[in-house]
């Protein structure tokens, strides 16, 4: 009796203590990144960035800055009203359904270009000439590590008290690889195109279903 007491006890404790790593673990689990009708963003399904901050500009999209050579860069569309191309984001994990905050992903654009790559956004290597990294195209998706260690971005949220959000490059697929750690934000060139381009001062943004 006092045996099958024991192993009953001592089964309940192990089923308590299992349950109860189960709570610890979905706590540390990042907030889950949503779309404008509070649906949760999910892996592999088309979504459109645009800006929270309306007048300048609308979604983002693929063009040629440099007289139609490749790789295509990603910018803002110059008027509002243009949703821009559809996306996906797919986290490092490839068995998560859903985006999180301050995960690694990769984000590619729904569409076929003029250049023989992929629409995998990258970080492009820097541009001495206006001091800028820019985010192009031509990235691998998947296969995290030090060789696509540009390719991985993460989506946070803007600031700790707003539901809006803002784009971050700061991979962390390798835990020995140097990276640079910044917001993406928006950059002005001197033909008035406004590129994605590594910066302090992040550009808000928002998530819609396509």
């Amino acid at each position: 009796m006092k045996t099958s007491s024991f192993l009953l006890f001592l089964g309940l404790s192990t089923l308590i203590c299992a349950f109860e790593v189960d709570l610890v673990l979905a706590d540390a689990a990042p907030e889950v990144v949503r779309d404008i009708t509070g649906q949760k963003v999910r892996s592999g399904v088309e979504y459109h960035i645009l800006p929270v901050v309306r007048g300048r500009g609308g979604g983002l999209t693929l063009t040629s800055t440099k007289n139609g050579s490749c790789p295509f860069d990603k910018v803002q569309e110059r008027h509002e009203v243009s949703n821009g191309l559809p996306l996906t984001l797919s986290p490092v994990n490839v068995k998560k359904e859903v985006v999180r905050l301050s995960t690694d992903l990769n984000i590619k654009f729904s569409a076929a270009t003029t250049c023989v790559q992929s629409t995998v956004w990258k970080l492009s290597n820097f541009d001495e000439l206006t001091r800028q990294w820019f985010v192009t195209t031509g990235g691998v998706e998947g296969n995290p590590g030090r060789e696509t260690v540009d390719n991985w971005f993460k989506v946070d949220k803007y600031s700790a008290e707003g539901d809006d959000y803002k784009l971050v490059f700061c991979p962390t697929v390798c835990n020995f690889c140097k990276v640079i750690c910044r917001d993406v934000g928006i950059f002005l060139d001197d033909n008035g195109v406004r590129r994605l381009a590594l910066s302090d001062s992040p550009f808000k943004i928002m998530f819609k279903r396509v």
